[in-house]
């Protein structure tokens, strides 16, 4: 995501239009800390990362679905607007809602880094406070370019509580999730 200002410039209703705008034209945006950004589309290992996440959550936890690339209204206001790289949530979470929905029913994200420039700053800091002020339990970063898995969890004033695991191992992702990631070698295969 690409930053296009350094301050608020627009309300959120004012960014829903915009980005319903630019979706039609394959373009998709994200407002996260008052900036519009411009979200990479998916690369191959980042859809394959996400599919064997979302193996992995059905193995264990059948009750849930991880969405991909779900709309969600974040922040502590409600301001922010995120498309998280998967969304973990009770089957039917999301029925009724539109594109951006309330993540109260969210039990858990999933960012995978983009190789752009942006990627540090959105994905190692400004996502994971904005999913915190949410309040959703937890956020899953796979770092492709550190190879490794950080997981955020018991969100506590706007910030987690982070325990990083290397590429290789097993991955505890605590409650409410409560599911074992085996075997990450297989995040390998998948970086450049």
């Amino acid at each position: 995501m690409t930053a296009i200002a350094d301050s608020p410039q627009m309300s959120a209703e004012a960014f829903e239009d915009l980005a319903a705008t630019a979706e039609r034209n394959d373009v998709r945006l994200e407002f996260i800390n008052g900036r519009i950004g411009v979200k990479p589309v998916p690369d191959g290992g980042h859809d394959e990362i996400v599919r064997w996440l979302m193996e992995r959550c059905m193995q264990q936890r059948p009750d849930l679905w991880l969405y991909p690339e779900r709309g969600l209204i974040v922040e502590s206001y409600r301001t922010g607007r995120a498309r998280p790289g998967g969304t973990l949530a009770p089957k039917g979470s999301f029925s009724g809602q539109g594109e951006w929905a309330e993540a109260d029913r969210v039990l858990m994200v999933v960012e995978v880094t983009s190789y752009d420039r942006d990627a540090g700053r959105r994905d190692l800091r400004e996502k994971p406070a904005a999913y915190a002020q949410s309040g959703i339990p937890v956020h899953l970063l796979v770092d492709r370019e550190r190879g490794e898995i950080v997981v955020h969890s018991d969100p506590v004033d706007g910030r987690y509580h982070a325990r990083t695991y290397f590429f290789g191992g097993a991955v505890a992702i605590p409650d409410p999730v409560g599911i074992t990631l085996d075997d990450t070698e297989i995040l390998k295969e998948h970086v450049r």
